[in-house]
């Protein structure tokens, strides 16, 4: 369906919106395996919690510096190829989408309203995870490749908070001018994003 921008823009949160849960760790485990993915977030929260000590109040947040941590651990060296396929059976057999995120992103579809997901989710599994929901653009954390493999880093900054509020503005600033813009997530880690927009939900 085509998407007309006077009739508007809908952008939706994933992790504990569209779907019930957080998709991150399940993935890291369908990745490199359970014990694997749960030793690196064990290793990573008190080594991000002296980090942000002898750093004091600046640099990244808390939750972004575990994340950097988990991410360099599990992912440093896994071929692209890899992780499509452990995107692959993340969607098949774990994603648990939320019903009611569902009946709102199935509305604004049938209206012709332009559908994003901005998440702080990794791009290297959203799009398979998405590719049956038919999105228009995505918005996530990019995680870096080179020669076809992952460096565990991310590319261009954790899209939470504020970072997914400064791109969904870009977006809107790049895209628009929309009729009127929805968007959807929970609290507090959406208040950003959501406060830029005409209608908020919540979740």
């Amino acid at each position: 369906m085509t998407t007309d921008p006077a009739r508007g823009i809908a952008f939706f949160d994933f992790d504990r919106t569209l779907i019930t849960g957080d998709s991150l760790v399940p993935f890291l485990a369908e990745l490199v395996g359970r014990r694997h993915a749960g030793l690196a977030l064990a290793r990573a929260v008190p080594m991000a919690m002296a980090l942000r000590t002898r750093r004091g109040r600046g640099g990244p947040d808390l939750g972004t510096l575990v994340k950097s941590l988990v991410l360099r651990d599990t992912l440093a060296g896994i071929p692209v190829a890899a992780a499509a396929v452990a995107a692959e059976r993340l969607r098949r057999g774990w994603v648990r989408w939320n019903p009611a995120m569902l009946r709102a992103f199935d509305e604004h579809r049938r209206a012709g309203r332009r559908i994003v997901v901005a998440t702080g989710s990794l791009d290297i599994y959203m799009r398979g995870l998405l590719a049956e929901r038919g999105i228009d653009d995505l918005l996530a954390t990019e995680i870096e490749v080179v020669n076809g493999v992952l460096t565990g880093r991310m590319s261009s900054g954790n899209c939470v908070r504020a970072e997914k509020a400064n791109r969904v503005r870009a977006y809107l600033d790049r895209h628009g001018p929309f009729g009127k813009s929805w968007g959807y997530g929970n609290r507090p880690h959406d208040l950003p994003m959501l406060a830029l927009l005409d209608h908020r939900v919540i979740v």
